[in-house]
């Protein structure tokens, strides 16, 4: 509760010093973002120094075939340009930032749906009441992972070779997988490499198990329910889901397929608690979980679905710094300290098929980026960048530009 009342306090010292608290975008239709484009107004106006911001654009460019940087601060639109086939109307597979929309729905769930989930992120799900169709359970284990644990990635299921406990790497070899298994039962009896909560290792058949037991509560798919509950409300644009149309549901675990300036939009519903004009869309205890070190991940920054800086390891970020990263080179970040949030779009030719995406191109594309390599990084490895480190080195390239 303290943390939560600190949390308010602050949005709304921010927002008063800023002159944003009652500023929300319409949708683009309507005119969309407010914005600035002098150079002069901007570095007056939001404390930017726009040439910064270039050199950020400029090294995101060598980080991914197609993209773009997007940033807002003080409720203005202050940056937006696209290489590639990156552009306001592309609707690329955000890869694993999808993960943090589905997190976002799995909060206003536990509000919307408390009397069918007392113990909200402590509820244990792998039973008959949540997830009938995991019975009988892979593995006995499973039995005690509680949502918090989906979430934070600590359930014990693991989709790759390394996990993490108490911040030391470990091996988490996951077991055979049988590839009959449908979209459901791949994941939900996917291979545990520890008990629940006793360590840290990244699964997107995880997270799709948390959007089963919300399916299951809600009565739609997560598709939908974002629909009703975000995108309507907040006046996105064409969205949707890329799944190139073999799968049968919504997948929790990522490839959201968002407008840039409504992934801003929902960085803006985060950076101010899950509120948007009056309506409390997600709740502002939620979006505290998101934005700190978790109860249920002890092992890494890592928290509901977003990783967090509290522990200072994105070194030139404000230690209140909070974001998602997806592969390919996308993340969403929010930064309240500085009323910011930074949106990197990013990805390949893959990301921005509409044979994938399942939205025709509704824009030119110029070729520009066909055969692109990413350079080699020599400062730290003989490979390019990595997808993490690429969106780390961004944030704080973009903190940067803020004139003190």
């Amino acid at each position: 509760m303290v943390l939560l009342k600190t949390w308010v306090v602050a949005v709304a010292v921010a927002a008063s010093c800023f002159g944003a608290e009652d500023y929300f975008p319409p949708p683009d239709a309507n005119g969309g973002w407010r914005t600035l484009t002098d150079a002069t107004k901007i570095r007056k106006t939001a404390g930017i120094d726009t040439s910064r911001l270039d050199q950020a654009f400029e090294y995101a460019s060598r980080t991914s075939q197609h993209g773009g940087l997007l940033v807002v601060r003080h409720g203005y639109l202050v940056y937006e340009r696209y290489y590639g086939k990156g552009n306001r109307d592309a609707n690329p597979a955000m890869a694993s930032v999808g993960k943090a929309y589905a997190s976002i729905a799995c909060g206003i769930m536990l509000r919307e749906k408390h009397e069918k989930i007392p113990l909200g992120l402590d509820q244990e799900v792998f039973n008959e009441q949540y997830l009938p169709e995991a019975l009988p359970l892979s593995d006995p284990s499973k039995a005690t992972i509680k949502l918090g644990h989906l979430l934070a990635m600590s359930s014990g299921m693991t989709d790759g070779g390394q996990g993490f406990q108490k911040g030391e790497v470990r091996p988490a070899k996951p077991g055979p997988r049988d590839p009959s298994l449908s979209q459901d039962q791949s994941a939900l009896r996917g291979p545990m490499w520890c008990g629940p909560g006793e360590g840290y290792s990244y699964s997107s058949q995880s997270t799709h198990v948390a959007s089963i037991v919300l399916r299951h509560l809600v009565g739609m798919e997560l598709q939908q329910y974002l629909d009703e509950k975000l995108a309507k409300p907040m006046g996105w644009g064409r969205w949707g889901y890329a799944t190139g149309g073999k799968l049968e549901h919504t997948p929790g675990g990522g490839n959201i397929a968002v407008r840039s300036t409504d992934a801003l939009r929902f960085g803006y519903l985060l950076l101010h608690g899950g509120r948007w004009g009056k309506q409390q869309l997600v709740p502002a205890d939620y979006i505290v979980h998101c934005s700190r070190p978790s109860p249920y991940n002890p092992h890494s920054p890592f928290s509901l679905q977003f990783e967090v800086n509290q522990d200072g390891h994105v070194a030139g970020a404000p230690r209140d710094t909070w974001f998602k990263s997806g592969a390919g080179g996308f993340g969403i970040v929010v930064i309240p300290s500085l009323d910011m949030v930074i949106y990197k779009m990013a990805g390949a030719d893959t990301n921005y098929d509409p044979a994938f995406t399942r939205m025709p191109m509704l824009y030119k594309y110029d070729g520009s980026r066909d055969g692109w390599k990413a350079p080699v990084h020599t400062q730290f490895s003989d490979g390019p960048v990595g997808v993490d480190d690429g969106l780390r080195r961004l944030i704080e390239m973009t903190v940067a530009a803020v004139i003190p």
